[in-house]
This record gives C-alpha cells, structure tokens and sequence, in this order.
C-alpha cells in the first residue's frame, strides 16, 4: 500500500504523528497507521494499554478531537490503527494548522490558513457595526422593489414601504443592525466601508497600452448599470433593419455581456480587498476577472453543465435574483455561452487565475485559441493570421512562407477549405487565391443573435421600468 491523502504510515508516534492526525481533521479524515515504515514495510510497535491509553490522551489534549484507535496484527507484528474524522471546526496543533496536500501534510500559509478559518462564513451576512440606516440610499431601494415587484418575485412590498420592515425580511438587516449585504447593495458611499469595492474597465489596444479607462463606486446596482454603458461605450454597434425596426447588433451580445458583469460583481471574494473587480477590452477580445476561485467542489468542466448554484454572497445573489437580473439555478455560463454561439462567436474560455476567476470572449472566431480547438496546425493558424492581416494568400506565398513543397501547401488548403476558413477564389492559374469566408449569417450567426428580442434598452432602462 502507498501513502494518499487519506492514509499514511509512521514507525512510532510522534509529534510528526500529530501533525498529521492534525491535516486529516482539517482535511477530509484519514488513518495513520503506527508502525509502519514510509515504504510499507511492516517494523511493529510495543501495544499494552497504558501505551493506548497514553497515545489516546496525548490526542485529545494536543488536538482536541477523539479518534477511533485499534490495534492489528500484520505479519507477526503488532501496529496501531489511528483513525480520525473531518473536524466540522479548525484543528491546531502547538498554535499551528496543518492540511493534508496529496499525500504530504503541509503547514497552511497565511493566506491558505485566512481562507480556511473563513470558511462557512459568509461576508455578506456579516454585521457591520459602524453602519446606520443614514448610510442607506432610498432611490436604490425603490428601484430595487419597482424591478422585484415587475418579476413578480416580491410582491408583498410597496415603493414606499419602510426600509427596515424590507431589510429586516431581506436579512439585510438583524436586530436593527446593517449587514455588508445592505451597504454594497443599496448603500450610498459603499467604498467609505469598503474601499475596493469598486468595478474598473479598461480599453486597451495591447496588454500595457490604454486608451481608455474608468473606475466606477457606489453600490452594486450602480456599478452594474453604468459599468455595461461603458463596455457598450468600448464596443463598436451595426444597425440593421429588421422587421421594418432598426434593431443594434453589437460586437459582443448583450445579455452575455450583462451576465458575465453581474457574476463578476456578486460572485467576488469581498474579504479580499486588495484586488478590483476588472473588466479589460481589447481589439480582438473582452476579458471578465473578479478576485475569488470556483466555490469548492466545482470544476471548470461542471461549471459548462447544469449544475446547483453555489454563491459565495447569498444574500446579494438572492436580491439580484428578486431584482430579474439574475436565476437562481446555476444557468448563467449556460446563457453565456448559448448567447455568444447564438451571434456566431467562439467558445468563451473560463479560467481560474491570479487566485481569482476569469472569462474572455472573443470577438473574431478566427483566433488562435478557436482554430487550434478546429484542429489546425501552427501552419495553418499562421496561414490564417497571415490572410486576417494580408487580406489574401495563395499558394506560392504558402509555400514560400512556410518553406514547404507545392503538394503540402495543396493538402494544408484544402484543410482549411473543408472546414469552412478560407474560399478559393478562381479556379486554375496564377489568379488562384484564398480568402477568409466570410461567417455565416442565420441560424449561427447575427441574424439569429437578436431572435425574441426587440432592441436592446439597456439594464439603466430595464431597471425603472
């Protein structure tokens, strides 16, 4: 048997044996096995019951938990069995706390440590004992109820209704006391309580050159209403008439947009306030990060599928749910992507980095990240590039580009005639060239982007009415 995350050996007890019972508690449970070498073999140990009794209370003092301890026989030799469960509380061990990481046990870092006495406590639920209801805007609160009642998913208040009544219902409120919640929702100056609490979007040509740039404050509501006025304001729009309508078709949809902006905003670490919630522009493509991973027990893949919504503010994410912006049912990447597939745009990319989470669109489905996913060489990515920049390519600049005979540049093309990228123009001859084909328009593509939907009025507009 090899060591895992949940087993381990050890030829005698130890405080290094402690160390150890100490990650499984903080971990996910596990057993050590006393009297067994690092390799399995078998070395036995000295059993009496004043040495299990010792060992026994040697835990409980030092760790403060009860393990199950039993002793078995292994060829001819006498080892102990210690095992322990997942402690619903951290476990410290000499005033420090250990977590099992694959099979070793690891001192957490400071931060790891920050995040593991955090868990199960929400910060939006938490009470903020500097904050008073003057802090509170009451338009907000009105707009909120106008928006909630128009869902018909909070009836039961009217416009005018007071706010503690509303906030005591809500839980945004306990015992007269201000959660979080309440302040970075409908707060008038939520940045005097929480600094970074703050949505920046930035247009970029390059990843260091900037040409525009705004940084936008105030509650959760008013960020996401003028943060998607200014993407709209970084992106470029067509018109086209439909139906005898002049109907906006934009670079990027607008509901993924919105969606992916409100997931940005609700779905952050608030305990982290070192790092803005951001959104970056650029020529080929618009990129979502806010600071906080994937809730545990969701992985990248899972989050592309139905899956239970797992929020990390509940009590934001259940007014944005009142509010229309919002479902609760863990949808929202689903809609993401039906939309940009909708308006005939690549895949979105969602990663979890720089210890937050991320998604980028891409305007252009001729991007190197789209075309390699089509299964295209570095060949005939850099042919495409080369056609993006140049307008055309034939087959005598293919192979002196690539240094290649006439019969692979022939078969490279096809390739990527078969799967729709280029179209030849011309038959035989010298006149022969490749362009890109243009994207399908319908089913895929624009004229479908916009299907059940009359123009877009904006979420500062969805939200009065």
């Amino acid at each position: 048997m090899i060591e895992t995350q949940k087993m381990e050996y050890k030829e005698k007890f130890s405080d290094r044996a402690l160390e150890t019972l100490c990650a499984f508690a903080n971990t996910k449970g596990g057993t050590l096995y006393i009297g067994i070498a690092d390799d399995g073999g078998i070395v036995g140990v000295d059993v009496n019951n004043e040495n299990i009794r010792a060992i026994t209370e040697k835990i409980t003092s030092k760790l403060g938990i009860h393990p199950e301890i039993e002793v078995e026989n292994r060829e001819g030799k006498k080892i102990i069995k210690i095992f322990v469960k997942p402690s619903p509380i951290p476990i410290s061990f000499n005033g420090k706390y250990y977590e099992r990481v694959g099979n070793t046990t690891r001192e957490m870092t400071s931060e790891r440590l920050k995040e593991f006495l955090l868990k199960g406590i929400n910060w939006d639920g938490l009470i903020n004992k500097d904050a008073n209801f003057d802090d509170i805007d009451g338009e907000t609160i009105r707009l909120f109820i106008r928006k909630a009642r128009s869902t018909g998913r909070l009836t039961i208040f009217e416009e005018n209704t007071d706010i503690k009544t509303i906030f005591e219902h809500l839980k945004l409120s306990v015992r007269g006391k201000l959660t979080n919640a309440s302040i970075i929702l409908f707060g008038k100056d939520p940045q005097k309580y929480f600094i970074n609490a703050v949505l920046r979007i930035v247009r970029l040509k390059n990843q260091t050159t900037i040409v525009g740039d705004r940084l936008f404050t105030g509650n959760l509501f008013n960020q996401v209403i003028q943060g998607e006025e200014a993407i709209k304001n970084f992106i470029n729009v067509r018109y086209e008439i439909k139906k005898f309508e002049r109907e906006e078709v934009w670079e990027y949809p607008l509901p993924a947009i919105r969606e992916a902006l409100i997931n940005s905003l609700i779905h952050r670490d608030y305990f982290k306030f070192n790092v803005q919630t951001q959104v970056k522009i650029f020529d080929d493509y618009i990129w979502f990060y806010n600071i906080g991973g994937l809730p545990e027990g969701i992985t990248l893949e899972e989050l592309k599928k139905p899956h239970s919504s797992v929020p990390r503010n509940p009590l934001i994410f259940h007014v944005f749910y009142l509010a229309g912006l919002i479902e609760e049912v863990g949808s929202g990447i689903g809609r993401i992507m039906d939309s940009l597939k909708l308006q005939g745009l690549p895949e979105p990319e969602f990663k979890e980095e720089m210890g937050g989470f991320s998604g980028r669109f891409y305007k252009d489905i001729y991007n190197e990240e789209n075309l390699r996913k089509m299964g295209l060489n570095e060949r005939q990515i850099k042919a495409v590039m080369y056609v993006k920049e140049k307008g055309k390519i034939t087959n005598k600049e293919y192979q002196e580009n690539f240094g290649i005979k006439k019969r692979q540049s022939t078969d490279d093309l096809k390739v990527l005639e078969r799967k729709g990228i280029f179209e030849k123009v011309g038959t035989t001859g010298k006149g022969t060239y490749y362009v890109l084909k243009k994207q399908q328009m319908g089913e895929t593509g624009d004229k479908g982007a916009l299907k059940g939907q009359s123009v877009h009025k904006g979420l500062a507009k969805d939200l009065k009415e």
